[in-house]
């Protein structure tokens, strides 16, 4: 069998999450950052969901994504009703979930083509 290595047809790939970090492309990233296949905002303020307000969304919102991931870490945590409902006023779907999970959300929708945008929480320390 002959085994070949695909590149993606984008610019940013996430190869990875957890709580702690990820590795975009072969760069490993140890605050928080907003990804889409064509993007990559590093050092993003946020650091937990629970402190979340709507602005934060902003640069995500910016990227005119269809969806927006919300890695939380490595557990998952909502943020408020207020920052779900900023989404949704928008017509953008939100989902949340821990790091790894989003990474891998993210890579099978990149894949697809789809205008998927993913913000990855990792606290400080």
């Amino acid at each position: 069998m002959q085994l070949n290595l695909e590149h993606p047809d984008y610019r940013y790939f996430l190869r990875g999450a957890n709580g702690h970090g990820a590795l975009v492309n072969t760069r490993q990233l140890a605050s928080s950052f907003v990804i889409a296949p064509d993007a990559l905002i590093e050092h993003w303020p946020v650091q937990d969901a629970a402190d979340m307000a709507p602005a934060d969304l902003d640069p995500l919102l910016a990227l005119q994504p269809e969806m927006i991931l919300l890695g939380t870490g490595a557990v998952q945590r909502f943020p408020s009703g207020a920052v779900m409902a900023a989404c949704l006023q928008r017509g953008v779907g939100l989902e949340v979930m821990n790091n790894a999970a989003a990474a891998r959300t993210y890579s099978v929708l990149a894949g697809e083509g789809r205008r998927v945008v993913a913000g990855f929480l990792i606290a400080a320390g």
